[in-house]
């Protein structure tokens, strides 16, 4: 590739992505070769086991090689491209008509359809989603060009390769298990007081622009309860149990396409209406990927919680290299005994399971079991620790 001061080869590299972030997947290209790309434009995305993130380019110009094809995982500062910087840019710049968003690309590879066969009307001679079922309809029972589909079928079945989150977390979740030894302790608590305050803070929470879940009860005790219980707020390194002063409190996101677990910093110094702000801010931004990849490293423990999808009972696997992960289960009606003026009685109670999952490695059973009995006191008791 020739280089003068109008045309010079400049590399598009695989980013820095927060300090514990060593490599990224490419899942795929938004520019090929020959194409013109303006400063800061988006030429690919990249999965990491952390957050997906949309790669810049460094200069305008033309992309000219690409070293590192969609699907393949390399470590950080590797030449992902090269790019012919300061070129003229021969094609028009208000022309869009090959720019493909994600759902039209998506639809076209299910439908087998070449999208240089589809005429878009959008601005800039864009393809929208309603000019591709156009030319489907146009099109029925005509044979068309075929992309590459990821679906590779035998005569049992089809196979679809795993996406780079998935595998990501597959290793993630594989390791853990191999590395930690893994108990889980279950409690049940009565949420009755929980949800009685929920009802009476959430009308003024919300016209303040923030969501009172039961999830911020259980964040803001249990945040109380590690720090009387700092072995749970720990980490192991080697042979070493490393304690943390503060609680990074991470809180597991469920995606379309796996999970993420973005971090909230600090937590032990939030207010319960903070600490629901905080929560719903992060599950926000990680569902429409705008997340920083400094937000999503250095938990020390962990929530999830998979009662929001009507989960009632859950062995979690442990986020490495924290010691402990609670999950949250449905807050259902259930009737109970409970005792009233020393005389037992049955009554429906809002009720749920605090599951968590512990390294046998760190601490034992006992330790376990109080710190869960702390939480059902606190919860029991309203909720709010601070």
């Amino acid at each position: 590739m020739s280089s003068s001061p109008t045309d010079t080869a400049v590399a598009i590299e695989m980013p820095q992505m927060g300090i514990s972030v060593a490599e990224g997947t490419i899942v795929e290209w938004r520019k090929r070769p020959g194409d013109w790309v303006e400063a800061d434009e988006p030429v690919c995305d990249v999965s990491t086991d952390k957050v997906d993130v949309e790669i810049p380019s460094p200069a305008a110009g033309r992309l000219g090689r690409i070293v590192v094809e969609p699907g393949e995982t390399v470590a950080v500062g590797t030449v992902l491209a090269e790019l012919e910087a300061g070129m003229e840019g021969a094609e028009d710049p208000d022309d869009r008509s090959r720019v493909y968003s994600p759902i039209v690309r998506r639809m076209a590879a299910d439908r087998h359809v070449d999208l240089e066969q589809v005429e878009g009307h959008g601005v800039g001679g864009r393809i929208r989603k309603v000019d591709l079922l156009a030319f489907l309809e146009e099109d029925e029972g005509q044979p068309r060009l075929h992309t590459e589909s990821p679906y590779e079928p035998d005569t049992d079945s089809l196979r679809e390769p795993m996406s780079p989150m998935r595998r990501q977390i597959a290793r993630h979740m594989v390791e853990s298990r191999r590395t930690a030894a893994h108990c889980t302790t279950v409690v049940e608590v009565d949420f009755t007081r929980v949800a009685a305050r929920r009802r009476a803070l959430r009308g003024e929470m919300e016209r303040r622009g923030v969501g009172l879940t039961y999830l911020a009860f259980v964040a803001q005790v249990t945040v109380a309860a590690l720090e009387r219980h700092p072995i749970l707020n720990a980490s192991i390194e080697g042979e070493e149990i490393v304690h943390h002063e503060d609680v990074n409190l991470g809180i597991a996101v469920a995606l379309d396409d796996g999970l993420i677990v973005p971090v909230i910093r600090r937590a032990q110094r939030l207010s319960l209406e903070r600490m629901a702000a905080a929560i719903g801010d992060l599950a926000t931004r990680a569902r429409e990927k705008r997340l920083a990849p400094d937000e999503v490293h250095g938990g020390t423990f962990t929530i999830t919680n998979p009662g929001r999808f009507g989960a009632v009972l859950a062995t979690p696997i442990i986020n490495q290299p924290q010691v402990a992960i609670l999950d949250l289960e449905a807050v259902v009606k259930r009737p109970v005994v409970v005792e009233r003026d020393g005389e037992d009685s049955i009554a429906i109670r809002p009720m749920s399971y605090l599951c968590m999952s512990w390294d046998h490695r760190a601490l034992d059973g006992a330790e376990a079991a109080r710190f869960l009995g702390e939480l059902r006191a606190g919860l029991e008791r309203g909720g709010d620790e601070r």
